[in-house]
Parts: structure tokens; C-alpha cells; sequence
């Protein structure tokens, strides 16, 4: 099954094969800056993907040489010039970064140039992430003179340890990818000719595996790292529920077998 279908006017594209799906911030021109357009989008598209193109993983990036440079300043003076436009502007923020966080499969950012301000928001939200060598990363937030927005910054601790987080937030300062895979920020660094194939050996080999499973997982993760008694309990829950599923029988007969398993999520 193949899946394609754009957002926010193109500047965010959806696409899905083979249950890898590509979610891609397209504006290369501003590098790669999100709109509020774009960060309406973001929960939109996620959802499709997951609901309609029944992908496995989702993989985030950027066209072209960046990643993202954040959320898009020019549109600051009108839609974020005051408290109350402030207000409204960070709740597509947090309202982008909830979906990441809470997305039912796996997710990959795929960084490579700049990861600043809101794009690096983007990034701590997902799962994982891999850098391409020469990557930059930045919170500029405090050059601006504003705060960074506290639900995201969650992720930004969970990712980076809260010391690092900490010179992130304080000194909006740039930091190489070699300092993000010392932190543990970046799962790789990975060299700029192999990116793409390392980015999609790695999507591929978690979309080949059992997706009820691979939910429970993630759930399970998210429970202790929030230490959320409620959703250690429904990943529990969900993880139980593998045991009477069609991919367990599967899985035993491909080992039995000693074949590949297709595992179909039921």
C-alpha cells in the first residue's frame, strides 16, 4: 500500500510505503522554518498516517540540507506579538509536540544541517533520533528574549539529561552533533553518504516487527520515563492483549519455520 497526501498548503508532505512512513517539514527555501500552518498540520498528518496508512514508524526530516530552523519568526510580529497571540501560537506547539510524543508507533527524527529552536522540539519529541555528521543544534529561545514553552521542555530534559538541558535553555548556544551523541541526544552520527540508508535500515527493521507489540512497548517506555502509573497500567494491558493475537501465532510459526514473519497487527 501506497500512501501520499500533503499539508498546510505542501509545506508538509505524508508519505507511506511498506508501513515506513516519511513525514517531511518542505520549506527548504526558509530552512525548512515552521508555519503555524505547519504546526496545525503536524497532529493532522500523524493521525493519517497512523490511521489511514497504517504505518509501522514514522520518520521526520527535512528537505534539503536542514532539519528544521524552528518555528517561522517572520510570522512573530502578528502572530506572536503579545501574551494573549503568545498563548495561542504555543498551543499549536504543544499541541504538534503532544502528537509526537504520543504517536502510537515509533518515531525517527532524521537530522541533518540545523536543528534549532522548534524543529529541535520536534526532535526531542520523537523516539529516536540520528544526526548526519555536521549537524547544529540550538534552543535560541532566551536570545529572543522569550521562554522556551514548558510542555516541550519535558522533552528537551527526558532527551538530554537535565544538565545539558539546562546550557540548551540558559545559553541558547549552538552545539555539534558530536556533543548531542556525547549526551546521548543522538542515538548516531552518521556519515553524510550513508544517511539515508542508515535512516532507512533503522526505520525498516523496527516496521518489520509486530505493531501491538511495538505500541506496548512505547507505552511502556513513555510510562516510566513520566512515571505515569495510569499508562504502565495500559501498556499492561496492551501487552496482555499480544498473547491471543494472529502476529503471536505468526511469530512462533516463522521461527518454527525459521522464515520471515508478516505480521499484519491483528
Amino acid at each position: 500500500m501506497s500512501f501520499e497526501r500533503d499539508f498546510a498548503g505542501g509545506l508538509l508532505r505524508a508519505r507511506c510505503r511498506d508501513m515506513v512512513a516519511i513525514l517531511t517539514i518542505d520549506n527548504p527555501d526558509r530552512k525548512n522554518a515552521v508555519t503555524a500552518a505547519m504546526w496545525r498540520a503536524i497532529p493532522q498528518a500523524l493521525r493519517a498516517l497512523t490511521d489511514e496508512a497504517h504505518a509501522h514508524v514514522i520518520v521526520i526530516r527535512g528537505e534539503g540540507r536542514d532539519f528544521s530552523a524552528g518555528a517561522d519568526i517572520s510570522e512573530f510580529d502578528h502572530l506572536r506579538k503579545d501574551t494573549e497571540t503568545a498563548v495561542a501560537y504555543e498551543a499549536l506547539n504543544s499541541d504538534a509536540f503532544t502528537a509526537i510524543r504520543h504517536c502510537r508507533v515509533p518515531t525517527i527524527a532524521a537530522i541533518r544541517g540545523v536543528c534549532y529552536g522548534g524543529g529541535f522540539g520536534i526532535a526531542a519529541a520523537c523516539d529516536l533520533r540520528v544526526a548526519e555528521e555536521g549537524a547544529r543544534f540550538s534552543v535560541p529561545a532566551v536570545r529572543l528574549g522569550i521562554a522556551y514553552p514548558a510542555d516541550a521542555v519535558q522533552d528537551i530534559v527526558n532527551a538530554l539529561g537535565p544538565q545539558m538541558a539546562k546550557v540548551a535553555l540558559f545559553t541558547g548556544a549552538p552545539m555539534s552533533a558530536d556533543k548531542m551523541l556525547a549526551a546521548g541526544f543522538v542515538l548516531e552520527e552518521i556519515a553524510t553518504h550513508a544517511f539515508d540508508d542508515e535512516v532507512s535500515a533503522l526505520a525498516h527493521a523496527i516496521a518489520a516487527n509486530a505493531p501491538i507489540a511495538l505500541h506496548a512497548s512505547k507505552l511502556a517506555v513513555r510510562a516510566v520515563v513520566e512515571q505515569d502509573s495510569d499508562l504502565l497500567r495500559e501498556a499492561e494491558v496492551i501487552g496482555a492483549e499480544t498473547f491471543d493475537s494472529a502476529d503471536y501465532a505468526e511469530g512462533r510459526a516463522a521461527f518454527a519455520a525459521r522464515r520471515k514473519p508478516h505480521f499484519t497487527g491483528k
